[in-house]
């Protein structure tokens, strides 16, 4: 019992290695290197998936000139006086990428979706509510100022920040940008990630299947869900099972990588060899233990560089499982962190199990699962097999269900919390 109660709960140690990543260093007050981001220019095309580092202000009016929503025909509503229905002469034309002449009065403008409103008309009518008689237009209803007409400044106001600092960019963002004539961003740099397999067990897959061996499957995944998280990853060479080894290894790790990433040989036994490694070249340990459920040995440490930031290491546990699972939930927010990421953890969802799940008391169970929807909302349903060593159930996991620590089970139809991987890894 003292084992559990000494070790970090998810939301302490996920707190403590978003402030790792914090541009304003720990809030335990250990300043990490510089507390600037550094950045660069990109060009826009070249942008997604990246961290902003400035705000993307609307120069002018967002849009930049009032326009037409349909196709139709540009009219005066003053100008619509008596009884329907009103008979007006059509003069002129109003189309994308000219500027229209202005309304005459009692008159209508024949006018194009997207084309900018005429001067002295304040309204569309549709052309499916019009109807032609020669070079006169037969309106049956009289519209409201201001219908299906997209206002000058509608979207943004010139001056207004389009998107703010720290935005992670989406497709929509990338839109908005170039919305507002920017073709080039000023992102945050890619941290620079070196992940480190250890164990006398491994092999490459495809390689002779030695008795004893077993094919790594660790490092493809993290390469894969760090890049996806907008960093530049390195996979560095397997490490056998000697403490001098591991010292030289992570020696050179740290000279260039902003992250170190450990995988395997983080726990207590006789062949565990990566704390102790860590320590004699200089890694200041935060913690090593959370309670979580797969995951409970996870090591994190700061390598002080002078004169820059210093490196950040996760030692995760070798159980395909429980590395993916604890980089995806504390790997993958300390990346986008370390870009400046405003929103580095995904939000919850609440989902109902469909089924029941049992549970050990004592650690926060981060349960694989699959998700669906049913007609009182979003379902989740946990896999039977949710062993740390299951990559079957890592690769069909589409969510992590939260069960709580000091339950002994969910039952079919209770709510959960739930996080959504691609959330996490997309």
């Amino acid at each position: 019992m003292l084992a559990v109660l000494s070790m970090l709960r998810f939301e302490d140690a996920l707190a403590r290695i978003l402030a790792l990543g914090s541009p304003l260093g720990s809030p335990l007050g250990s300043p990490l290197g510089s507390p600037e981001l550094a950045s660069e220019s990109v060009e826009l095309e070249e942008a997604e998936g990246r961290t902003l580092a400035e705000d993307v202000v609307a120069p002018g009016d967002l849009p930049a000139f009032d326009y037409s929503a349909m196709d139709g025909y540009a009219v005066c509503t003053r100008d619509l006086e008596g009884a329907e229905p009103y008979r007006l002469p059509v003069v002129g034309e109003s189309k994308t990428g000219e500027v229209a002449p202005p309304l005459a009065s009692h008159t209508v403008m024949r006018i194009f979706t997207g084309a900018p409103l005429p001067e002295g008309a304040d309204a569309i009518v549709m052309q499916e509510n019009v109807v032609r008689e020669g070079d006169m237009a037969i309106l049956g209803t009289r519209p409201r100022a201001g219908q299906h007409v997209r206002a000058r400044g509608a979207d943004l106001a010139a001056g207004a920040v389009a998107i703010p600092r720290g935005t992670r960019l989406r497709p929509g963002h990338l839109a908005l940008a170039a919305a507002v004539d920017r073709s080039v961003l000023t992102v945050t740099t890619k941290p620079v990630v070196a992940i480190l397999a250890t164990g006398d067990e491994l092999r490459r897959p495809g390689s002779e299947a030695v008795p004893g061996t077993i094919p790594e499957s660790n490092t493809v995944a993290l390469r894969s869900m760090a890049r996806r998280a907008g960093a530049t990853c390195r996979v560095l060479p397997y490490v056998r099972d000697d403490k001098g080894a591991h010292e030289r290894a992570f020696a050179s790790a740290l000279e260039d990588a902003d992250v170190l990433v450990t995988i395997g040989g983080v726990s207590v036994g006789d062949h565990d060899l990566v704390r102790p490694a860590l320590e004699a070249v200089g890694v200041t340990l935060e913690f090593w233990r959370v309670a979580i459920k797969p995951g409970k040995p996870l090591a994190i440490g700061r390598f002080a560089r002078p004169g820059r930031r210093d490196a950040i290491v996760f030692g995760l546990p070798g159980n395909p499982a429980s590395a993916i699972v604890t980089f995806a939930l504390f790997g993958i927010p300390l990346l986008r962190a370390l870009q400046g990421d405003a929103r580095p953890f995904p939000p919850f969802v609440r989902a109902r199990m469909t089924r029941a799940h049992a549970h050990d008391p004592g650690r926060l169970e981060l349960a694989r699962a699959t998700l669906g929807h049913g007609p009182r909302g979003l379902m989740v349903t946990t896999f039977g097999n949710q062993a740390s060593g299951a990559v079957t159930s890592m690769a069909q996991a589409e969510a992590l269900a939260f069960i709580p620590e000091d339950v002994t089970g969910v039952a079919a139809g209770e709510e959960v919390d739930v996080v959504l991987l691609s959330d996490l890894c997309d």
